[in-house]
């Protein structure tokens, strides 16, 4: 996906993570929401490791990263694999529905790999209360809220990433998924006269 160049690419996902955590209803903590930003200026670089995390099964991950013997690796592989269901989740829905891969299946993942990730923080013989607070144990609770405001800022970074009539042809195809407003509009600024009606999902 073409990232919109920007002064700060931290700063515009912030911008657009704020705006679809209220749009959402979502109450994030700082800690949380810094999390989200900060994974999302590492993705728009390439090559990172949570795109590669993606291309085995997620059973097959997930039973691997709670296997492996060293608490540090363990953490390791279960946090990644945290964030690339989180964002592929947001960003390329899609294309779990294509492999026909249940949404709320996919979501049970990220969830379980970033609450086990949450409790290896945790010193033996240290109940979890006494540790403070912890954000892998909030993006385990909220994972789908999380999952809706990535697909929000997947469609504010394609809105912006119009430059191509490429792009052009991605934004309308996620505009008749989603009907998405701010798709909407960007489609309008390139002369696009949406059809009556809107867009609407597509089954």
């Amino acid at each position: 996906m073409s990232i919109v160049a920007t002064a700060s690419v931290a700063e515009f996902f912030g911008e657009v993570v704020e705006d679809a955590m209220k749009s959402h209803g979502l109450k994030a903590s700082e800690g949380a929401t810094s999390y989200v930003v900060a994974l999302l200026a590492e993705l728009a670089k390439p090559g990172s490791p949570v795109e590669r995390t993606l291309e085995r099964p997620l059973t097959l991950l997930l039973d691997e990263a709670l296997k492996t013997p060293a608490r540090a690796d363990r953490f390791e592989k279960l946090r990644t694999l945290g964030d690339g269901v989180l964002y592929s989740s947001g960003f390329f829905a899609e294309s779990f529905e294509a492999r026909g891969v249940d949404t709320q299946y996919v979501i049970s993942i990220g969830r379980t790999a970033y609450e086990n990730a949450g409790s290896i923080l945790i010193s033996p013989g240290e109940k979890k209360e006494d540790q403070g607070f912890d954000i892998f144990a909030e993006l385990a609770k909220d994972f789908a809220a999380f999952v809706a405001v990535l697909s929000d800022v997947a469609n504010a970074t394609i809105a912006k990433s119009v430059a191509t009539s490429r792009n052009v042809l991605k934004l309308y195809e996620r505009w008749l998924r989603t009907g998405n407003e701010r798709l909407g509009e960007a489609l309008a600024s390139q002369g696009f006269v949406a059809p009556r009606g809107g867009g609407r999902v597509l089954s």
